[in-house]
């Protein structure tokens, strides 16, 4: 029986390193847009998970003889080692001599002066289709100013690991913020290429920079070029190379995050400091008897909630489920209502702003809404709390499936 669960598991890596080998994002498929890029000069908003098979994507470029002029990174750098929040300067990158422009912080967006000089601006970055995943917020600002400027935009497209479902509370706009700026779920199973045409095609984006677009369109150009993945489909596993970002080191915190980044909103350590983040959890007025763990400083994690202090929580970072069910297709609440259940001062859990005011709360801020707090404190279940999202994620996949590429 042990030989034959041993064999199975093999087995299903076996197959997910198969089936990943043969996805091939729109960045390795260099055929379908370096013709856009020749004398050109071009812009690149990559990072770290910007590779064609083993050599970053502005290496590749400048072995085909593109000017790369600019390179723009989001949030943990271009070279995706900062803190998560860190705000990262503008540099100039030292293994390509290339300009950095941060566009994470107090500049979220390229400016005209950044563009004055460019021809085609790419956008390459992994996303782990999550909401408050900042990327796509990043994404947002960098089509407006595509657009804005008359800048042809080519997008090349990336399995989405959390692809397969769609869940949460739909984000209403009163708690718009870089941690969320539309109206989708926490999890809304789309490639960044498809959320991309989502924005566009529903016009959610600015006026003006909608009328820019429509005009582009009407003249003839095609501002928005996404170059899609080959042999990728909804069902397909995909096991990231590269860790996206400092605290996301494997899948099982890539598919645990929708769930435990709730935690980022309260008191207890979210597993920022320790070698699982997202996979570990828990604080110093929990009861004793759970999961023992103190965060500390690592790098990626320098300064992680509740540094040098002993913890006591869950760690789940063993759970085959999330290896082999990628956590059964769904949110869990189940830890952060038990958590807040076991929690001694309650009034303390959730982490307010100066003011006082919830509706500034960062936790409204992650789950799109000030509902999710109140059921929370109100003992609502975990059922109860699900059944409440389903109208408005119905509403939302009518309007997505426009938008699907695979």
């Amino acid at each position: 029986m042990q030989k034959r669960f041993v064999f199975n598991v093999l087995l299903c890596f076996f197959l997910i390193s198969v089936e990943a080998q043969n996805i091939v994002p729109g960045a390795v498929r260099i055929e379908q847009y370096l013709p856009f890029l020749q004398d050109k000069q071009v812009a690149v908003f990559a990072n770290q998970t910007s590779l064609v098979g083993g050599k970053h994507l502005v290496d590749v470029l400048k072995e085909n003889k593109v000017n790369v002029k600019l390179i723009f990174g989001p949030e943990h750098g271009f070279r995706g080692e900062a803190d998560a929040g860190e705000k990262v300067g503008n540099y100039t990158d030292a293994k390509t001599g290339i300009r950095v422009v941060s566009l994470y912080g107090q500049k979220s967006k390229p400016s005209s002066e950044d563009l004055a000089d460019i021809d085609v601006m790419l956008f390459d970055i992994q996303d782990i289709g999550v909401r408050f995943y900042t990327f796509i917020s990043s994404l947002e600002g960098y089509m407006e100013s595509a657009f804005l400027n008359n800048k042809k935009l080519i997008l090349l497209d990336r399995p989405n690991p959390n692809i397969h479902y769609v869940d949460g509370p739909v984000l209403d706009k009163k708690y718009r913020s870089f941690v969320g700026m539309q109206p989708v779920p926490v999890v809304y199973g789309m490639t960044i290429g498809e959320y991309a045409n989502l924005l566009v095609g529903e016009k959610w984006l600015q006026p003006a920079v909608m009328q820019a677009f429509e005009n582009s369109i009407k003249n003839g150009d095609q501002p928005l070029q996404v170059v899609p993945c080959s042999n990728y489909t909804r069902n397909s596993t995909y096991i990231l190379p590269v860790k996206p970002s400092p605290n996301l080191p494997n899948n099982a915190a890539i598919y645990w995050y929708p769930s435990i980044c709730f935690f980022e909103g309260t008191v207890l350590s979210e597993g920022r400091g320790t070698k699982t983040p997202f996979q570990v959890f828990g604080h110093p007025s929990l009861p004793n008897h759970l999961y023992a763990f103190t965060p500390v400083a690592l790098p990626g994690a320098t300064q992680p909630k509740l540094k040098d202090q002993l913890c006591y929580g869950w760690n789940i970072s063993d759970a085959d489920a999330v290896v082999f069910k990628k956590v059964n297709g769904r949110l869990h609440l189940s830890y952060l209502l038990e958590a807040y259940r076991l929690f001694p001062d309650k009034e303390k859990f959730f982490i307010l702003p100066k003011s006082g005011d919830p509706d500034g709360a960062f936790f409204n801020k992650l789950a799109g809404n000030a509902s999710l707090m109140q059921q929370i404190k109100s003992g609502m279940s975990e059922a109860d709390i699900r059944a409440s999202w389903q109208p408005g994620i119905e509403a939302f996949k009518a309007i997505r499936k426009k938008y699907l590429l695979y």
